[in-house]
C-alpha cells in the first residue's frame, strides 16, 4: 500500500478556506489541472473531473463533513498508476486568520512502480497546494 500525506499553511481563515474547496464539485474553482465537475446524484454522491488535457476521473464521495471541514472519496476510474484509491481533504482552524490545508490518500500502485505513483499524486496535490497559495497571498 502506498500513501501520501501532505498539508500547506495558509494565511486565511479556515471558514474562508472551507468556502473555496469544501464543495465536492468545487475542484475546478481552485486547482489548476481541473477544467470542470460534473456532480451526479443516484445512491452515492459522484464527481466527473475533467482534466485539462481532456482524460477523466470518476470519483465517489463518501463522507462530508462541514462542522469539521473535512470530506473522503474514493476514486472509481483514472488513468493515474493507482488502484483502491482512498483520500481525505480537510482544512484545519490554526487561530485567527491562519488554517492548514491537509491532503492525504492511500492507494495500491497499478501499472507503475511505487515511487512513480507516489510521485503522481503529490504532483497533482502540490499543484492544488501551489494555487491555493497564491489565491490566499497576502
Amino acid at each position: 500500500m502506498a500513501s501520501v500525506d501532505m498539508s500547506i499553511g495558509l494565511n486565511a481563515p479556515a471558514e474562508k478556506v472551507w468556502a473555496l474547496i469544501g464543495g465536492f464539485a468545487d475542484l475546478p474553482r481552485w486547482h489548476p489541472a481541473f477544467a470542470k465537475s460534473e456532480v451526479r446524484e443516484g445512491g452515492k454522491l459522484k464527481r466527473r473531473l475533467t482534466l485539462q488535457d481532456g482524460a477523466s476521473i470518476l470519483e465517489q464521495l463518501d463522507h462530508h463533513d462541514d462542522a469539521t471541514r473535512t470530506y473522503s472519496y474514493t476514486i472509481v476510474t483514472s488513468p493515474l498508476p493507482i488502484a483502491d484509491y482512498r483520500s481525505e481533504l480537510s482544512v484545519r482552524d490554526d487561530g485567527p486568520g491562519r488554517c492548514t490545508v491537509r491532503w492525504k490518500s492511500t492507494f495500491e500502485p497499478e501499472g507503475a512502480p511505487r515511487v512513480d505513483a507516489e510521485a503522481a499524486i503529490r504532483g497533482v496535490y502540490q499543484g492544488g497546494f501551489d494555487r491555493l497559495a497564491q489565491i490566499f497571498a497576502g
